[in-house]
């Protein structure tokens, strides 16, 4: 960061310097155009007054003549020598430098130094987000754009800070691409990415990388978020995977739905192992579809055909499930998110809402219903600034809601 603001004090520097430069070249150029022209009027002066002594002296001459006719030749070589100075006709085509002044808006400048920006301190603070706090609708992200051929249709989403712009990431199916939303120099921007087919999950990967997956065609892709998109690669993989998470930087986990598990892979698509939680000679996982990695490392799924929430270790193990077997509390679990403090976000769709657990898995509240417009959501994330953003299938946009514990 040191690094970062002193290249962008360089750049306003050099920039300066620049311009400095420039108006020195340009006032070395006017000023040899003048002094040129100054340098002509003195040839031209030190002539008139060579031919004024001739003239001198002829008079002169010509007075101790006794002929007239010596006279009038006097006459006529006068006459004749009083010409334009030397070098006026060149000076008439460019223009004669009458004065040379540099004008400059102090004032102007001034202002220009004052509203120079070279950067912020951006601090992002653990624990902004107050589950506690009546969540307030904040704004509400329309993700179609221009070229789109299909109403929009959010699936993940997720947040990025990058070169200090907040940015929203988020795949849309139907229109198979990659978008990002974010505002630059006050003013709002958008990205677009087209893909080969529908993606599904996302997950960030560094702070100005993502992971997507593309189920269709069994690939991953990673994007760059400069905030605009740029593909990075592909990865191939040998199932169709929907959720996916990154538990370390080396490491991604995804889901599948046939046969049911989650995967861990390298970055090259190569399944590490595989894991399918069995309970009373069942397995647990029968449509897993969102994921998320835990502040501890752990795993969560989200399963909307077992209706619940499990947590894995990344060996595998079954820390726990919720709700427990049986309970019917949720109905279509789809997005999940774990924030700093450990809690967890579910993305109930059939029943609209948002439901906040501990971090052991034990329901807290419906932080969101259909009363603050969340109707039928999918995925969801948190970011650093106590912002929330759930994706709304049907309505193709993304709500986000404030909930911050600090001013």
């Amino acid at each position: 960061m040191e690094s970062d603001i002193k290249s962008s004090g360089n750049k306003a520097r050099e920039k300066i310097t620049f311009k400095e430069n420039k108006l020195l070249d340009e006032l070395k150029e006017v000023s040899e155009k003048h002094i040129g022209q100054l340098t002509a009027d003195i040839k031209s002066g030190e002539i008139s007054v060579q031919m004024y002594r001739q003239q001198v002296k002829l008079i002169d001459q010509t007075q101790q003549s006794e002929f007239d006719m010596d006279v009038y030749e006097m006459y006529q070589g006068c006459e004749v020598g009083d010409v334009d100075a030397v070098g006026d006709a060149d000076l008439k085509d460019d223009g004669r430098i009458a004065k040379i002044m540099f004008r400059q808006d102090t004032d102007q400048l001034s202002r220009a130094l004052d509203d120079l920006q070279l950067g912020e301190i951006d601090v992002l603070y653990e624990g902004v987000l107050d589950l506690k706090a009546t969540p307030v609708l904040h704004d509400t992200i329309n993700i179609r754009v221009a070229g789109d051929g299909n109403a929009a249709r959010p699936i993940d989403v997720t947040t990025l800070v990058v070169n200090g712009t907040d940015t929203v990431v988020v795949t849309d199916c139907k229109n198979k691409s990659v978008k990002s939303f974010f505002t630059k120099t006050k003013q709002p921007g958008h990205s677009k990415l087209s893909l080969s087919s529908r993606p599904y999950g996302i997950t960030k990967l560094k702070h100005n990388q993502v992971a997507v997956t593309l189920p269709d065609t069994s690939q991953i892709v990673t994007v760059e978020v400069n905030p605009d998109l740029v593909l990075l690669s592909t990865i191939t993989t040998n199932k169709q995977y929907l959720g996916l998470t990154s538990p370390t930087q080396s490491t991604l986990a995804a889901s599948v739905r046939s046969p049911p598990s989650v995967d861990i892979l390298d970055m090259t698509g190569h399944m590490l192992r595989s894991v399918k939680p069995v309970h009373s000679g069942k397995n647990i996982l029968q449509n897993p579809r969102f994921l998320c990695t835990t502040r501890t490392g752990n795993i969560f799924v989200s399963d909307c055909r077992s209706r619940c929430v499990l947590c894995l270790t990344p060996a595998g193990d079954v820390v726990f499930t919720y709700p427990p077997t049986g309970d019917t509390t949720l109905t279509l679990p789809w997005g999940i998110t774990s924030t700093s403090t450990g809690d967890i976000l579910v993305a109930d769709s059939s029943q609209h809402s948002v439901v906040h657990l501990t971090e052991s898995g034990q329901f807290v509240r419906n932080f969101l219903t259909a009363d603050d417009g969340v109707l039928n959501p999918r995925g969801n994330c948190v970011d650093g600034r106590g912002h929330v953003y759930v994706c709304k299938c049907t309505l193709g946009e993304i709500k986000v809601f404030s909930c911050s514990n600090t001013v």
